[in-house]
């Protein structure tokens, strides 16, 4: 957790469909003692949040929340899921070899031979942004086998390795994994990145222990439509002349968020080597060595995640290149083409932006005032609950 935010909670569920949820919630942030954050801030919050309740996912305290951490969480969310899925394979070969299940022999497609264990992990997996910001996994992981005369083949795991030793491997690996970030010049040791304590294992296989393509589809298409657009924010990639529109130290949940990307993301070596940079320094000068952090600026509008909603092994199911062909072969059957026939398209690029400078201007100012109306509200609700807490 980056800090304490408001939730909705069901502790028991008695409607038919969660997607029309109407079930009384548990209070948000209940404490038997109330209190203050550091800042002022009330620390507990007993309101019962509907579905719909812009609360969601906003901080209790803006300043006591830390941005920079979740920010960095979600740029490298990415590495520490690679680094899990190796580890639970790693924990499977291990299994294999207690167990004395031999290892397969496979040729490359070098021509070397070499030992591989006889199980493999392919994955289908979809990021959720939640309401809070942070980016959410949902994975499908499949248990397979290894068949030494054709490994691209799909065949079931060695009956020595069942679906519960899969299941103790995610556990395992999940609460074992994390990642230390690289240097930075705000935090020298780095920051952790590691899973939270929701991990939620659940197998869907039908009764008949069948996996049907229906049932993949729907878990994927439930989490695929989301996107940053959950937690109010959308734009395109911001650039130095857009980023002061979204970005504001002192601002709302989001504004800080981007504002990190943008702080974190900075040019780090020039800094270092040349002093203070001025502007054109910031923004015309590359780093004398690769910043691992610069890929924040690029992906600021999506408070710092870069990677792909939609991702897979190899393995899983068919490629997206094999898909891409399926449909140009389809086309040209459906349009009756002759073979010989090739479509040639273009695409000329009009422009992005506000038509005009008035517009640009009127839009700009439009959102510097409202975000100065609800800096000023923030500020009266919070002398509002001093003023209650003072009169208690």
């Amino acid at each position: 957790s980056f800090g304490a935010v408001h939730h909705r909670h069901v502790p028991r569920h008695t409607c038919a469909t969660r997607q029309r949820c109407d079930c009384r919630p548990a209070p948000c942030r209940a404490r038997s003692t109330s209190g203050t954050c550091p800042h002022g801030q009330p620390a507990v919050c007993f309101a019962r949040h509907d579905a719909d309740d812009p609360r969601l996912g906003q901080p209790l305290c803006l300043d006591c929340y830390n941005h920079g951490h979740q920010v960095v969480w979600n740029y490298f969310s990415g590495e520490l899921w690679r680094r899990t899925k190796q580890a639970i394979e790693r924990h499977l070969a291990t299994l294999c070899r207690r167990r004395g299940i031999p290892f397969v022999r496979v040729v490359t497609a070098s021509g070397k031979a070499r030992s591989v264990p006889p199980v493999r992990v392919s994955h289908g997996k979809v990021a959720e942004m939640q309401r809070r910001a942070a980016v959410h996994f949902h994975a499908l992981l499949r248990l397979d086998g290894i068949d030494p005369d054709d490994p691209d083949a799909l065949v079931p795991p060695p009956a020595g390795i069942t679906v519960d030793d899969l299941e103790a491997a995610i556990h395992a690996a999940a609460s074992q994994i994390t990642v230390t970030t690289p240097p930075h010049p705000d935090r020298p040791q780095g920051w952790m990145v590691a899973w939270g304590e929701q991990v939620d294992v659940r197998r869907i296989n039908s009764a008949n222990g069948e996996l049907t393509d229906d049932k993949v589809a729907a878990y994927l298409a439930k989490y695929a439509t989301k996107a940053t657009e959950a937690t109010g924010h959308c734009s395109t990639r911001l650039t130095p002349a857009t980023v002061d529109d979204y970005a504001n130290p002192e601002g709302d949940h989001l504004a800080r968020l981007i504002d990190a990307c943008w702080r974190l993301g900075r040019p780090t070596q020039h800094a270092t080597a040349m002093g203070a940079p001025t502007v054109d320094d910031r923004q015309g000068h590359l780093d004398t060595k690769p910043n691992p952090y610069a890929g924040l600026r690029r992906w600021a509008h999506m408070l710092g995640f870069g990677g792909h909603f939609l991702t897979k092994a190899r393995r899983y199911s068919v490629t997206f290149g094999q898909l891409h062909d399926t449909r140009a072969t389809y086309r040209r059957i459906e349009d009756d083409e002759p073979a010989d026939t090739i479509n040639v398209g273009t695409l000329a690029y009009i422009g992005a932006g506000w038509l005009t400078e008035g517009d640009a201007l009127l839009a700009n100012t439009a959102a510097r005032q409202r975000r100065e109306s609800r800096r000023v509200g923030r500020e009266e609700l919070a002398h509002e609950a001093w003023l209650i807490g003072a009169a208690a």
